[in-house]
């Protein structure tokens, strides 16, 4: 009897049971496709906003939507085809987290080369400068001209704080404001001249000629110095990918052998230490050729 009423409550118990399974899993995927959602907002939301952010400080106005077009793109096409062409999972994650990282890098680099232009810039710049005061001119009159004379980054730089003087922008106020765009010794020290000879007065053509003649002596020992330490930088770039390029070799003649490296614990720690002491080695080396003047 007990038999039949087990053979009688199969069907129900299995319909019962894939029922709730089928609950389960639409409830668990409807929560994952919201949180996803949300995610995906945030994402867009943050990366325009940054985007739009950091590129109109340096004066490059990009569609936000379109650069997230192409980040997306890019996050979803390089992984896949290293994949494809590697056959390795672990090769396609690498370049996923590469391809994620891009456009902070590509940031930084933009934002570096802007920032060396415009203290290349600076000293004639400030020699200009001194001669409109010396002529009678005021530091606006001065300014206007420089603007007319130099080229970007900085005839943009002065000519944003120009128009935030012609809309009543306090004076100080605009120089703190150009301030947090250019965070370079050279021009804070341009900046603090500019504050002194407002508030307490002074001869500031002649500050601002022997400010122009100490950045001319400093770019020509930071020049001397990139070029003494240009040989150690390339010995930090040549140690740095030498073993990754006779790792790549050597998987191309022995796959087998090299292949423990990704499949076997200890290959994994063999490949975790020499990637950290490749990093450390090549941090070490950069902190010894990079010298501040």
């Amino acid at each position: 009897m007990l038999a039949g009423l087990l053979n009688i409550l199969s069907p129900f118990l299995l319909t019962l049971v894939a029922a709730l399974t089928f609950v389960a899993v639409a409830t668990i995927s409807w929560f994952a496709l919201r949180a996803g959602r949300h995610f995906w907002e945030d994402y867009e939301s943050v990366f325009k906003e940054t985007a739009s952010s950091n590129l109109a400080d340096m004066f490059l106005f990009v569609d936000p939507q379109r650069l997230f077009f192409f980040n997306i793109l890019i996050n979803i096409i390089a992984p896949l085809l290293v994949w494809a062409l590697t056959g390795n999972l672990l090769y396609g994650l690498i370049t996923l987290g590469g391809t994620l990282f891009l456009p902070f890098y590509a940031y930084a680099i933009i934002r570096k080369r802007r920032f060396k232009a415009f203290e290349k810039q600076l000293p004639d710049a400030l020699t200009m400068i001194a001669g409109a005061l010396k002529a009678g001119a005021s530091i606006n009159m001065a300014l206007e001209s420089l603007v007319k004379e130099q080229p970007a980054p900085l005839s943009q730089e002065f000519q944003l704080f120009l128009r935030e003087q012609r809309i009543g922008v306090d004076f100080s106020r605009s120089l703190q404001n150009m301030e947090q765009r250019l965070p370079i010794p050279d021009f804070q020290m341009f900046a603090s001249a500019l504050r002194i000879a407002r508030e307490i007065g002074g001869n500031l053509a002649e500050i601002l000629e022997r400010l122009s003649d100490t950045l001319r002596r400093k770019a020509t020992m930071e020049g001397k110095i990139d070029a003494l330490t240009a040989q150690g930088r390339m010995q930090g770039y040549v140690m740095t990918g030498l073993p990754v390029l006779l790792g790549f070799l050597l998987y191309l003649l022995e796959p087998e052998a090299m292949s423990k490296l990704f499949t076997d614990k200890a290959g994994w720690i063999t490949l975790g230490v020499a990637i950290t002491m490749e990093i450390m080695g090549y941090i070490f080396i950069s902190k010894i050729t990079a010298i501040d003047v």
